[in-house]
This record gives C-alpha cells, sequence and structure tokens, in this order.
C-alpha cells in the first residue's frame, strides 16, 4: 500500500518537477561571446577545452575525437576538431567559417561564435562578432615575444570589438605553458595590451593568463600558476555582468516588412519590431511621409497583443489609412530617427575588389535596400598604429570612416546608440556580393519628414537629346543608375515594361521619344516620378544636380 501511494505522489509531483525544471532553464541568462584573435593562437582549441572541461560535449563525440587519426596536438585529444568541421579547416589546421556552438552551465547558458583568424577572413569574424555581448580575444604568448609586440590580427579584432560596441572584452594569454608559466611575460603583454585597449576606449578589460592545452585557467585553476589570483576564463564569462537591455528606454523603431491586405477590410504593415515597445493605442509616425496615426491592434497568428517589444515579429493596423511600403518606418513621434541621404558611417571592407570614392553600391539597411554613392573617404585607421591616414581607396580588411550619398533617405540612430538601426552592409550591385559592414555615425544632410525629395524614375526630355545627354552624364558620375530607353530595341510596345523594370532596379531611364504611352506607364507610376525637361534648371534642381556638376548657370 505504501509502495502504491509513494509511485501516486512521484507521478503527481513529476509535472510539476519537470516545469520547475524548465523555469529554471529559462530563467538562466544566455551570453553571446565570440573567439577573436591571430592564426595559430589557439582559439579552436580554447573552445574544445572549454566544452570538454564544462561536460557540453557527449561521449560520442569524446570518443570520436580519441579514435580520430587527425591529432595536430601533443595531447591524447586535438580540442580543435570539435568547432573545426570543415574538411579544408581540418586539412589546413585552420578556422575557416564561424562555427556556433551551444553549452550551459548552472549559473548560465552560452552560444559561442569561433570565428577565424587569418587575415583573408576577417569579415567573418566581424559576422561571428556582430551580434557578440562578450569578445576573447586570444593572444599567443610565444608569437607576442617573437613579434616583439602584437600582431596585426590581433590589433584589428579588439578594433572591430571596439567598433561593433562589445561591451565585455577578456584578453586570453595563451601558451602559457609553452612560456613556462613565466609571470614577468605575461605582465608585458597585459600592460601592452591594456595600454592599446584604452586607446579604443575600452572599459571593461579583463586579461587572463591560460593554456588551453592543459586547460590551466580555463575552468579550474591548475597549480603552474599560484602568482594570478583573477578569475578563470569560466568564472569571467559567468560574471559578466550584462547590461540589462531596457526596451521601454529605447525609443519605437518599427521597419515595415510587408504590406498584408488579405481583403478589403484589412490592411497590416508585418514587421520586426527592433527597438522599443509598441501598445495598441499608441501614437506612431510614418517615415517618410511624417503622417501620424494611432496603432489600432498588434496582430498575431495566436490572436492579437496589447504590447509587442523588440525582437517580436507583429502585424499592426493603423487607424488611418496611411501609403506605407517595405523599407519606411514607423517610429515615436517624439524620438525620432535621422533621416538623411547624406551620412557617414565606420566601414569594414570585405572584398577583394576595393572601395573607391565616387563607386555606387547598394545599402542594405533593416528593410531598405537603396543605391547609394560613395562621396568621400575620411580617414583609414593604420592598425599598426592607429593614426588616421588619408585614403582614396579601401582594400580587403581596411577599417575607414565612409560618407555616402544614397538616392532615398534611410531611418537610422547612430550604431553607438542603437545597433539595430545603426548598421548596414554594402552590396555590389552587379555580382550582389556583399562587400563591407558598416556602422553608422552621423547624418550630414538631414530630410524633413513630408518633404523628401524622391529622384523620378523617368525624365522626359522630348527632342532634347543633348539635355538628356548631359543630365545622365551628371547622374552616372554620381553613382545613379540611369537607363537610355531610346535604345533601337525597345520599341513602342515594350515600351512600359523597359520602364517598369528600369523602375524595379532602381535606376532612373531617360527617353528623348515625343510620344509617351502614358495610360500604361501611369498603372505604376505617380505624377512626380515623371520629370519633362520644359524648364531646365527645375529639372536640374528636382534631380539635386548643381550647376558645378552640369557646367551650367544655375
Amino acid at each position: 500500500m505504501m509502495i502504491a501511494e509513494l509511485q501516486a505522489t512521484n507521478e503527481q509531483d513529476a509535472p510539476e518537477k519537470f516545469e520547475d525544471f524548465l523555469n529554471q532553464h529559462m530563467d538562466r541568462g544566455l551570453l553571446r561571446f565570440s573567439t577573436a584573435g591571430s592564426v595559430d593562437d589557439g582559439k579552436s582549441t580554447l573552445i574544445g577545452r572549454l566544452l570538454h572541461d564544462t561536460k557540453g560535449i557527449y561521449d560520442d563525440q569524446l570518443a570520436a575525437l580519441k579514435n580520430s587519426r587527425l591529432n595536430r596536438s601533443s595531447g591524447p585529444i586535438d580540442f580543435s576538431l570539435l568547432t573545426d568541421g570543415l574538411k579544408a579547416e581540418r586539412e589546413q589546421g585552420i578556422t575557416i567559417d564561424v562555427a556556433y556552438r551551444y553549452f550551459a552551465t548552472p549559473k548560465r547558458k552560452f552560444i559561442i561564435a569561433d570565428t577565424p583568424g587569418h587575415e583573408q577572413y576577417t569579415r567573418n569574424m566581424a559576422t561571428g562578432a556582430s551580434t557578440a555581448d562578450l569578445a576573447i580575444v586570444l593572444i599567443d604568448a610565444i608569437a607576442f615575444e617573437r613579434k616583439g609586440g602584437l600582431l596585426p590580427q590581433s590589433r584589428r579584432h579588439t578594433f572591430l570589438a571596439a567598433l561593433l560596441g562589445i561591451p565585455h572584452v577578456v584578453a586570453a594569454v595563451n601558451k602559457m605553458d609553452l612560456a613556462g608559466y613565466d609571470e614577468a611575460r605575461f605582465r608585458v603583454i597585459e600592460a601592452e595590451y591594456q595600454a592599446f585597449a584604452r586607446e579604443l576606449g575600452l572599459n571593461n578589460i579583463v586579461v587572463i593568463p591560460i593554456s588551453a592545452l592543459a586547460g590551466d585557467n580555463i575552468v579550474e585553476r591548475g597549480s603552474e600558476m599560484p602568482w594570478y589570483t583573477g578569475p578563470t576564463l569560466l568564472e569571467q564569462l559567468e560574471g559578466a555582468e550584462l547590461e540589462p537591455e531596457d526596451v521601454q528606454s529605447r525609443p519605437l523603431r518599427f521597419p515595415i516588412q510587408l504590406v498584408l491586405r488579405p481583403n478589403m477590410e484589412f490592411r497590416g504593415y508585418a514587421g520586426q519590431v527592433a527597438s522599443g515597445v509598441v501598445r495598441a493605442g499608441d501614437r506612431v509616425v510614418a517615415l517618410p511621409s511624417g503622417r501620424e496615426t494611432t496603432v489600432k491592434r498588434i496582430v498575431t497568428w495566436d490572436g492579437d497583443l496589447p504590447v509587442a517589444r523588440n525582437g517580436q515579429s507583429v502585424t499592426l493596423e493603423l487607424a488611418d489609412e496611411i501609403d506605407l511600403s517595405r523599407g519606411e518606418m514607423l517610429v515615436a513621434p517624439k524620438a525620432r530617427p535621422h533621416m538623411a541621404r547624406h551620412f557617414s558611417a565606420n566601414v569594414v571592407w570585405m572584398h577583394e575588389e576595393p572601395l573607391r570614392v565616387g563607386a555606387s553600391y547598394v545599402v542594405k539597411h533593416s528593410t531598405r535596400s537603396v543605391r547609394a554613392r560613395v562621396t568621400a573617404i575620411r580617414h583609414r585607421v593604420d592598425i599598426h598604429t592607429m593614426e588616421k591616414v588619408p585614403a582614396t581607396t579601401l582594400g580587403m580588411n581596411d577599417i575607414a570612416v565612409v560618407e555616402f550619398e544614397a538616392a532615398k533617405p534611410l531611418f537610422f540612430d547612430a550604431y553607438a546608440e542603437n545597433r539595430a538601426t545603426g548598421n548596414f552592409i554594402l552590396i555590389d550591385p552587379i555580382t550582389n556580393a556583399t562587400v563591407g559592414a558598416a556602422m553608422l555615425t552621423e547624418a550630414l544632410e538631414e530630410e524633413t519628414a513630408g518633404r523628401t525629395r524622391v529622384l523620378p524614375v523617368l525624365v522626359h526630355g522630348a527632342g532634347k537629346a543633348g539635355l538628356v545627354e548631359t543630365l545622365t552624364k551628371a547622374l552616372r558620375a554620381r553613382g545613379q543608375a540611369v537607363v537610355n530607353l531610346d535604345d533601337e530595341h525597345i520599341g513602342e510596345a515594350g515600351f512600359a515594361a523597359a520602364l517598369r523594370a528600369t523602375q524595379l532596379a532602381g535606376a532612373i531611364g531617360v527617353t528623348t521619344r515625343e510620344v509617351l504611352p502614358v495610360g500604361e506607364i501611369e498603372a505604376f507610376l505617380e505624377g512626380e516620378q515623371v520629370l519633362t525637361a520644359a524648364d531646365e534648371e527645375r529639372l536640374a534642381r528636382q534631380l539635386g544636380l548643381t550647376g558645378a556638376e552640369l557646367d551650367w548657370e544655375i
């Protein structure tokens, strides 16, 4: 009888215990961190050792490591194989792609981004570190002595951590076993790195002597470095204070991703709350029009919500009919973002083909994609000396402050104030390759909501071939894509289709034809999107061209 009662009690308590377990697991905070540093600093070995010593790998994985024929370490297990999963990585003994791993301790959950150290793959490091709360920069104690200072990649990755706004940086001085666990050698490295970090404005810096291969100061202290009294690496990861992201303190930013119109009774604007909070009944402003309205409903598949916070994907129904489309934004009325076509940004160049002043790229910012021209490179940062040097081009892995002029305004905050709306990527319009990553710094010329200059889709210069040619050259010199629709292969029947393709490509069409298929064009163009050459000076101003660019007196 007692056994039956005990079994019944256990069965009743099981759901509660399981629910308590889940709640306890969910209540643990999540820390995202990345590893960085030069080639052969031991990043993958460090991550493998951390996973092993925290019991973060399964028995079959451990058995596979022990039985692996590939072992570049001097121990029984090559821990780097846990993260270097690509065939090329294992053959060359380097990390190429970003490897993400998950593990947890009783105090915290972790997502690791093991990023490559080779200079060729700096772009992968920037990708892996872009969402990190903490960066571990490994420094090879032996390579430091051989070089006589910090290696270029250690400097570059620390600089990137500063640019990306990563709040915590840990410098892990690795291979202390090969350095004889010498305190004096460690202190020299510590002093130089801390001085370099202070130049970058990094404050939360911890320098830890470790041996990834032997496991010293990773999870356990070991007995070889009694002179070090600071935290172990795991203690630092578990104890790093994450700044609580107070979503209510940040202003609302809701980029429109999709307009939903399932029937005549409903028009909703779908997207993800980039920052802030939105509630049913809140007043919001639509950009770029500047129209103010009220949020009527917050709609999801599971039903309406009273409130949506940053990171949530929802559909907003507004009280008023407002013309909004993908790439536009709903914001808080009293805390609007910058709205500008001219802006500057810290750019990390990621492509073999250099960035040049005057070149045109596609800027992908939140849900908005616009053509933009590089107008100036203020300076490039010399990684070795941290000096600001003049530049007219940027090579692969260069970091610089660059000024842009876009065809349409961006709605953004400075990256230092809001990471969600303060970044963009640069895309080559021909190859569609991602060529750069950027952190916005300031608006150089603010636009006025509701009065934003919209570039036309068609410039109609009937019988004015010389004028159209001049305008075309000036627009192309500014990086604007222009398509001549007077091509002999575009007949009258195909003109509207060619113009529509030009519009979708983000270009401006020009023509000197006397007669246009107005009815077909009006189906997809508004009146302000077609400019005629009746008044040459007015036409130039509407295109945003100056007299100097056209050799005119305007």
